[in-house]
């Protein structure tokens, strides 16, 4: 066993490796120059336009409920731990990589929104079903190629949804209880499978009503608790502001009053930045778009902006919040007592905090976990489902998905199974490859959208 973990960890290495970070903001690259920008210039109308209601359009849930369905999957343990472990393997310099990829990852989140809601179809009970799947088989011109990607990405969306959208989740949540509240894994594993069961098995309404209240509450909270700890750190901004630019593009730096002990190169930097940002935000990957074809919406471009607007809040807010606040704080760097090593992930972000907050530092950032997490459980629940509708169309099954899915949040919070998370994580990676080519083959379709729609954001901008 233990050789197959660690064959599944190199694989899994390997796929999230540099040259899958290269595809993946190499295709942001090419849309947003493929686009004129227009995901840039139009960033402001995006989020102007996420409180529109469209209720006399097709689609099962508003703009905004949309959005946060896909913000749900999105904002994750990604933010809080992933975002600590970059600056630490990557330096802080890893921050402004993060921004840099999540800025050409607007036009990824944006085309692949596009192409879910122009190739959406309605199922047997009237519900929207869209996503890149969708858009393979309805978009490609050569139906055979595009169905055996479409089949591979369903089949990748599956599996991950049970990992990394799932079992993992519950994992975080359950370490953060216990450690913060002391409360047993069993009974955050029991906790966690009634709230999932009372939310899942109402489908995407039930979802969609959810994440529209606890998205927006949680993420007010961490931002909030964040510019508290970076106003009270004030006074080590701009010597930590320095520091995060001028080890971004250093050939092989040693970080100053913000971290002394942590050793990062430029493509160190690049290379975590990148691949935490793309991790935490999902740009490219194809998931966020199956929650923006559930959209009433009168234009594919419309919910695009709008679904775009998560990787703004996700990567360039909320992890940059993150960023800023262990930046800030003198904890980068520092070694932890308990193990002798350098402080990283979640117990650095909780020594961060802790600098203003003191012992309620890590009910602060455990609170936040566990919120985040728990939301993450139920996008991916309709990310997979729909993944699953796609490849057996039986209701019953559907619904049987839904109970076990929430079933398995109990295995996830009491169990540690690392071939679990590695295979997962894989498969979560290996969606990325039919998606990218989708975007990059049906690219003029995208744009052709786009540029339909521009009059629409020059008129409301008069």
């Amino acid at each position: 066993m233990a050789e197959i973990e660690r064959l599944m960890g190199e694989v899994n290495s390997f796929v999230w490796g540099p040259v899958m970070l290269f595809f993946l903001v190499g295709t942001g690259v090419y849309l947003t120059i493929r686009l004129k920008f227009l995901p840039w210039r139009n960033l402001a109308y995006a989020v102007g336009m996420i409180f529109e209601k469209k209720d006399n359009h097709k689609g099962d849930i508003t703009p905004f409920q949309s959005l946060m369905t896909a913000l749900s999957a999105t904002i994750g343990t990604g933010n809080i731990v992933g975002v600590s472990t970059a600056l630490v393997l990557g330096g802080p310099g890893a921050l402004v990589w993060m921004w840099i990829s999540a800025a050409f990852g607007l036009s990824t989140k944006y085309a692949e929104s596009v192409l879910a809601v122009k190739y959406r179809e309605t199922n047997s009970v009237g519900e929207m079903c869209g996503g890149p799947m969708y858009a393979m088989r309805n978009g490609f011109s050569n139906k055979a190629l595009g169905s055996f990607l479409a089949g591979a990405f369903a089949i990748f969306a599956v599996i991950s949804s049970f990992g990394i959208g799932n079992m993992t989740q519950a994992n975080s949540i359950a370490a953060a209880l216990k450690t913060s509240f002391a409360l047993p894994t069993w009974m955050s594993g029991i906790l966690l499978t009634a709230l999932s069961l009372l939310v899942l098995v109402k489908g995407i309404k039930s979802i969609g009503k959810v994440s529209s209240i606890l998205v927006p509450v949680m993420a007010v909270f961490y931002f909030c608790a964040s510019i508290v700890v970076i106003v009270m750190n004030a006074s080590a901004i701009p010597a930590g502001v320095a520091e995060i630019f001028r080890m971004a593009f250093a050939a092989d730096a040693v970080a100053g009053g913000v971290g002394g002990a942590i050793v990062a190169s430029m493509f160190q930097a690049m290379r975590w930045g990148v691949a935490r940002g793309v991790f935490s935000n999902e740009a490219g990957l194809g998931s966020a778009p199956i929650a923006a074809a559930a959209a009433q919406t009168d234009h594919p471009s419309r919910q695009g902006y709008v679904n775009m607007t998560g990787t703004f809040f996700d990567t360039m807010i909320i992890c940059m919040l993150t960023g800023l606040v262990v930046v800030c704080s003198g904890c980068l760097g520092q070694i932890d007592p308990a193990t002798g090593k350098l402080l990283t992930g979640a117990n650095l972000t909780i020594g961060a905090f802790s600098t203003v907050f003191g012992d309620y530092g890590k009910y602060i950032v455990s609170l936040s976990l566990a919120l985040f997490a728990y939301t993450t459980i139920l996008g991916w629940e309709y990310y997979g489902e729909k993944s699953l509708e796609y490849l057996v169309s039986s209701r019953a099954v559907l619904i049987a998905y839904r109970v076990l899915f929430s079933f398995i949040t109990y295995i996830g919070a009491t169990m540690t199974l690392s071939f679990v998370w590695d295979f997962s994580d894989t498969a979560n990676g290996l969606m990325a490859i039919p998606n990218l080519i989708c975007l990059v083959v049906l690219a003029k379709d995208v744009a052709d959208e786009c540029f339909d729609y521009q009059k629409n954001v020059i008129e409301a901008d008069k």
